[in-house]
Formats: structure tokens, C-alpha cells, sequence
């Protein structure tokens, strides 16, 4: 099939060529449409989430000039450059407008009254690089957060010694060895508290 060895055809990336065969099935015989991405999806993928899908693909294949997007009367259509061939002697006058002949092959959308597939993709982008920017900053946040050193147990345990030897003592006191042996039992609840907490979150 000689379509299949127009130029624009082969230089359309890998991935984009199911909906460029697509395109020649969808377009009128003068290989023009309305570009909707909604309608286009459905037409070339029923049943599919593949409006994204879609737009990407006509972006690149406008790209690699087997397709060129254009603006008229206020509407965004698409004119394949190589459309299939056909016996024109015949064919219906087209319904969509031609492309501008006066125009460069990316036209910006008229007055802001539609965004153009083009605007869509780059909104699209900024909006996943501002998803991103966010999220890194929550994990910078985050690990920033971790960094903090825990506050040691000694500091909340009880004294070592009694009321008369807060700092306790080496001489004989009972009082003071009562209070040690309640300063480590609690030490050791509390380290093995932790350590109990650990496994739980494997």
C-alpha cells in the first residue's frame, strides 16, 4: 500500500502509527475532520479512556507532517497531508474548511474562544511538573522532619537517687538504691516499649 510509505507516515513515531491508520479511516476523502478530541477517541478506540492518548498522538503527528492542525472559522481542525487516495471526480465537496494557505502549520487559537490541542497538551504538562514539584517538597518536608533526634529517655526518667541525693550516691542509702532500681525498671519498659513498636511497623 503506497499510503503506507508516505513520508509522513514513516517518520511518525512507532506508537502513534495505530492512530495515523485511523485517521485515514476518519477523515473525509479530502482527509480533513473537526478536531474533537472526544469524538476522534471514540471513533478510533471505542470503549476506551484514550482521549489523552489522542491528543498526544496528534501532536506528534503533526509533528512529523503527516497531519497538519489548523484554526478556521473558530474551530480546530486536522487536514491529513497524505490522504488516502480516492477517486475525486466524484467525491462531495468537504464539509470542513481547508487549511490557510497563508499560515503557518501551528495556528494558536482565535480571540481565547477555544484552547487548541496544542495548549491542552502544554497545560497538561505544567500541571504534572507542579504535581511533582509538590510532592517533592512534601518529601523533602518530610524527611527534613525525620532528621529530628528523638528526646532521649533519661530525660523524662526518674531521678537515680532519693530527695536527699537527687544525683544519688555511692555510700550506703537505701532510699537512693530503692530509687535507682525504679530508674532502670522504667528505662527498660520504655526501651522495650520501643523496640515492641518497631516490629509492629515491619
Amino acid at each position: 500500500m503506497d499510503d503506507l510509505r508516505s513520508p509522513g507516515y514513516l517518520r511518525a513515531p512507532i506508537e502513534t502509527k495505530p492512530t495515523a491508520f485511523g485517521l485515514w479511516l476518519h477523515t473525509d476523502v479530502h482527509g480533513r475532520r473537526e478536531l474533537v478530541p472526544e469524538l476522534i477517541a471514540g471513533d478510533l478506540y471505542p470503549g476506551q479512556a484514550a482521549v489523552d492518548l489522542v491528543v498526544d498522538h496528534l501532536l506528534k503527528l503533526d509533528e512529523s507532517g503527516f497531519l497538519r492542525i489548523y484554526q478556521a472559522g473558530g474551530r480546530e481542525w486536522i487536514q491529513l497531508e497524505n490522504p488516502l487516495r480516492a477517486d475525486m471526480r466524484n467525491a462531495p465537496e468537504s464539509e470542513c474548511p481547508p487549511p490557510p494557505r497563508d499560515l503557518s502549520r501551528h495556528v494558536a487559537a482565535v480571540g481565547g474562544e477555544r484552547v487548541s490541542v496544542r495548549e491542552r497538551a502544554e497545560e497538561q504538562v505544567r500541571e504534572e511538573q507542579a504535581e511533582r514539584v509538590s510532592q517533592w517538597a512534601a518529601w523533602e518536608q518530610e524527611q527534613e522532619r525525620s532528621r529530628l533526634p528523638a528526646r532521649p529517655l533519661l530525660l523524662d526518667a526518674p531521678p537515680i537517687g532519693c530527695p536527699d541525693h537527687p544525683n544519688g550516691r555511692y555510700a550506703d542509702c537505701g532510699p537512693c538504691g530503692t530509687a535507682r532500681r525504679r530508674h532502670d525498671k522504667w528505662v527498660q519498659e520504655r526501651r522495650y516499649a520501643e523496640q515492641l513498636a518497631k516490629v509492629d511497623e515491619l
